[in-house]
Protein backbone atom coordinates (compact mmCIF):
# COMPACT_ATOMS: atom_id res chain seq x y z
CA UNK A 1 0.00 0.00 0.00
CA UNK A 2 1.43 3.36 -1.03
CA UNK A 3 1.84 5.96 1.69
CA UNK A 4 0.58 9.50 1.23
CA UNK A 5 4.17 10.66 0.81
CA UNK A 6 4.90 8.04 -1.90
CA UNK A 7 1.73 8.99 -3.77
CA UNK A 8 2.49 12.70 -3.43
CA UNK A 9 6.08 12.21 -4.61
CA UNK A 10 4.92 10.17 -7.57
CA UNK A 11 2.35 12.77 -8.63
CA UNK A 12 4.89 15.57 -8.24
CA UNK A 13 7.38 13.69 -10.39
CA UNK A 14 4.93 12.81 -13.13
CA UNK A 15 2.92 16.01 -13.43
CA UNK A 16 5.07 17.74 -16.10
CA UNK A 17 5.28 14.66 -18.32
CA UNK A 18 1.54 14.06 -17.93
CA UNK A 19 0.83 17.69 -18.80
CA UNK A 20 3.01 17.52 -21.93
CA UNK A 21 1.31 14.29 -22.94
CA UNK A 22 -2.16 15.81 -22.45
CA UNK A 23 -1.25 19.03 -24.29
CA UNK A 24 0.08 17.00 -27.19
CA UNK A 25 -3.15 14.98 -27.29
CA UNK A 26 -5.74 17.75 -26.91
CA UNK A 27 -3.79 20.77 -28.23
CA UNK A 28 -5.17 23.03 -25.49
CA UNK A 29 -3.24 23.91 -22.32
CA UNK A 30 -6.29 24.68 -20.18
CA UNK A 31 -8.00 21.43 -21.12
CA UNK A 32 -4.73 19.55 -20.57
CA UNK A 33 -4.43 20.99 -17.05
CA UNK A 34 -7.98 19.85 -16.29
CA UNK A 35 -7.28 16.39 -17.67
CA UNK A 36 -4.10 15.93 -15.61
CA UNK A 37 -5.81 17.23 -12.49
CA UNK A 38 -8.76 14.86 -12.99
CA UNK A 39 -6.42 11.93 -13.56
CA UNK A 40 -4.45 12.71 -10.42
CA UNK A 41 -7.60 13.03 -8.33
CA UNK A 42 -8.96 9.72 -9.67
CA UNK A 43 -5.67 7.99 -8.88
CA UNK A 44 -5.58 9.36 -5.33
CA UNK A 45 -9.25 8.66 -4.61
CA UNK A 46 -9.64 5.23 -6.13
CA UNK A 47 -6.18 3.67 -6.27
CA UNK A 48 -4.21 5.31 -3.45
CA UNK A 49 -4.29 2.01 -1.57
CA UNK A 50 -2.42 0.11 -4.31
CA UNK A 51 1.24 -0.92 -3.96
CA UNK A 52 3.73 1.78 -5.08
CA UNK A 53 4.98 -0.33 -8.02
CA UNK A 54 1.47 -0.45 -9.55
CA UNK A 55 0.86 3.30 -9.38
CA UNK A 56 2.78 4.40 -12.56
CA UNK A 57 0.87 2.01 -14.85
CA UNK A 58 -2.44 2.81 -13.18
CA UNK A 59 -1.81 6.52 -13.61
CA UNK A 60 -0.99 6.11 -17.30
CA UNK A 61 -4.20 4.15 -17.88
CA UNK A 62 -6.25 6.73 -15.96
CA UNK A 63 -4.62 9.58 -17.89
CA UNK A 64 -5.31 7.92 -21.25
CA UNK A 65 -8.93 7.21 -20.26
CA UNK A 66 -9.38 10.81 -19.09
CA UNK A 67 -8.06 12.06 -22.45
CA UNK A 68 -10.47 9.73 -24.27
CA UNK A 69 -13.32 10.98 -22.07
CA UNK A 70 -12.39 14.55 -23.06
CA UNK A 71 -12.65 13.66 -26.75
CA UNK A 72 -15.98 11.88 -26.21
CA UNK A 73 -17.40 14.94 -24.45
CA UNK A 74 -16.11 17.19 -27.24
CA UNK A 75 -17.72 14.95 -29.85
CA UNK A 76 -21.07 15.11 -28.06
CA UNK A 77 -20.78 18.89 -27.70
CA UNK A 78 -19.93 19.37 -31.37
CA UNK A 79 -22.80 17.08 -32.39
CA UNK A 80 -25.29 19.20 -30.50
CA UNK A 81 -23.78 22.45 -31.77
CA UNK A 82 -23.95 21.11 -35.32
CA UNK A 83 -27.50 19.89 -34.77
CA UNK A 84 -28.72 23.24 -33.50
CA UNK A 85 -26.76 25.25 -36.05
CA UNK A 86 -28.59 23.37 -38.82
CA UNK A 87 -31.94 24.61 -37.58
CA UNK A 88 -33.11 27.40 -39.79
CA UNK A 89 -35.31 29.93 -38.03
CA UNK A 90 -38.09 31.55 -39.95
CA UNK A 91 -37.74 35.27 -40.44
CA UNK A 92 -41.44 35.92 -41.10
CA UNK A 93 -42.27 35.44 -37.40
CA UNK A 94 -44.53 32.44 -38.06
CA UNK A 95 -44.74 30.24 -34.96
CA UNK A 96 -45.44 27.09 -37.00
CA UNK A 97 -41.81 26.06 -36.87
CA UNK A 98 -41.20 22.30 -37.20
CA UNK A 99 -37.71 21.10 -36.43
CA UNK A 100 -38.13 17.97 -38.56
CA UNK A 101 -38.97 20.04 -41.63
CA UNK A 102 -35.92 22.23 -41.16
CA UNK A 103 -33.38 19.68 -40.00
CA UNK A 104 -30.67 18.96 -42.54
CA UNK A 105 -28.82 15.68 -42.26
CA UNK A 106 -25.08 15.99 -42.04
CA UNK A 107 -23.30 14.64 -45.11
CA UNK A 108 -21.79 11.20 -44.58
CA UNK A 109 -24.08 10.18 -41.72
CA UNK A 110 -26.60 7.33 -41.74
CA UNK A 111 -29.42 9.90 -41.65
CA UNK A 112 -28.30 11.26 -45.04
CA UNK A 113 -28.04 7.82 -46.69
CA UNK A 114 -30.42 6.79 -49.38
CA UNK A 115 -32.53 3.68 -48.91
CA UNK A 116 -30.39 1.83 -51.45
CA UNK A 117 -27.22 2.74 -49.52
CA UNK A 118 -28.78 1.52 -46.27
CA UNK A 119 -29.79 -1.79 -47.82
CA UNK A 120 -26.35 -2.23 -49.39
CA UNK A 121 -24.65 -1.46 -46.05
CA UNK A 122 -26.90 -3.93 -44.19
CA UNK A 123 -26.24 -6.63 -46.80
CA UNK A 124 -22.49 -6.01 -46.57
CA UNK A 125 -22.56 -6.26 -42.76
CA UNK A 126 -24.61 -9.45 -42.97
CA UNK A 127 -22.16 -10.94 -45.46
CA UNK A 128 -19.20 -9.92 -43.31
CA UNK A 129 -20.85 -11.41 -40.22
CA UNK A 130 -21.42 -14.70 -42.05
CA UNK A 131 -17.75 -14.83 -43.10
CA UNK A 132 -16.58 -14.03 -39.56
CA UNK A 133 -18.74 -16.89 -38.24
CA UNK A 134 -16.91 -19.29 -40.60
CA UNK A 135 -13.54 -18.53 -38.97
CA UNK A 136 -12.10 -21.01 -36.46
CA UNK A 137 -13.17 -20.14 -32.91
CA UNK A 138 -9.82 -18.77 -31.67
CA UNK A 139 -9.29 -16.65 -34.80
CA UNK A 140 -12.83 -15.29 -34.57
CA UNK A 141 -12.40 -14.54 -30.87
CA UNK A 142 -9.10 -12.71 -31.37
CA UNK A 143 -10.38 -10.82 -34.42
CA UNK A 144 -13.55 -9.61 -32.69
CA UNK A 145 -11.75 -8.56 -29.53
CA UNK A 146 -9.05 -6.68 -31.39
CA UNK A 147 -11.05 -5.02 -34.16
CA UNK A 148 -14.66 -4.94 -32.96
CA UNK A 149 -14.11 -4.39 -29.23
CA UNK A 150 -10.95 -2.29 -29.85
CA UNK A 151 -8.93 -4.14 -27.21
CA UNK A 152 -5.16 -3.98 -27.40
CA UNK A 153 -2.99 -7.08 -27.84
CA UNK A 154 -2.21 -7.44 -24.13
CA UNK A 155 -5.87 -7.13 -23.10
CA UNK A 156 -6.90 -9.64 -25.74
CA UNK A 157 -4.17 -12.09 -24.69
CA UNK A 158 -5.25 -11.78 -21.06
CA UNK A 159 -8.93 -12.33 -21.95
CA UNK A 160 -8.14 -15.32 -24.18
CA UNK A 161 -5.62 -16.82 -21.76
CA UNK A 162 -2.81 -17.01 -24.31
CA UNK A 163 0.35 -15.15 -25.27
CA UNK A 164 0.42 -11.85 -27.15
CA UNK A 165 2.18 -13.63 -30.03
CA UNK A 166 -0.72 -16.08 -30.31
CA UNK A 167 -3.17 -13.17 -30.47
CA UNK A 168 -1.16 -11.59 -33.29
CA UNK A 169 -1.03 -14.90 -35.16
CA UNK A 170 -4.77 -15.51 -34.77
CA UNK A 171 -5.58 -11.96 -35.92
CA UNK A 172 -3.27 -12.20 -38.90
CA UNK A 173 -4.74 -15.51 -40.01
CA UNK A 174 -8.28 -14.19 -39.51
CA UNK A 175 -7.69 -11.04 -41.58
CA UNK A 176 -6.05 -13.04 -44.39
CA UNK A 177 -8.88 -15.60 -44.40
CA UNK A 178 -11.53 -12.85 -44.42
CA UNK A 179 -9.80 -10.95 -47.22
CA UNK A 180 -9.52 -14.13 -49.28
CA UNK A 181 -13.18 -15.14 -48.76
CA UNK A 182 -14.49 -11.63 -49.41
CA UNK A 183 -12.37 -11.31 -52.56
CA UNK A 184 -13.78 -14.64 -53.73
CA UNK A 185 -17.26 -13.13 -53.30
CA UNK A 186 -16.27 -10.15 -55.45
CA UNK A 187 -15.70 -7.69 -52.63
CA UNK A 188 -12.39 -5.91 -53.10
CA UNK A 189 -10.70 -4.68 -49.94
Amino acid sequence: MATDKELSDFLEGVERRAFKQAVYAVRNEESALDIVQDAMIKLAEKYGDKPPEEIPLLFQRILQNTILDFFRREKVRSTWVTLFSNIITRKDGNDDFDILENFESEEGTQASESSADKVEREQMLSLLDAEIQKLPARQREAFLMRYWEDMDVAETANAMGCSEGSVKTHCSRATHALAKSLNALGIKL
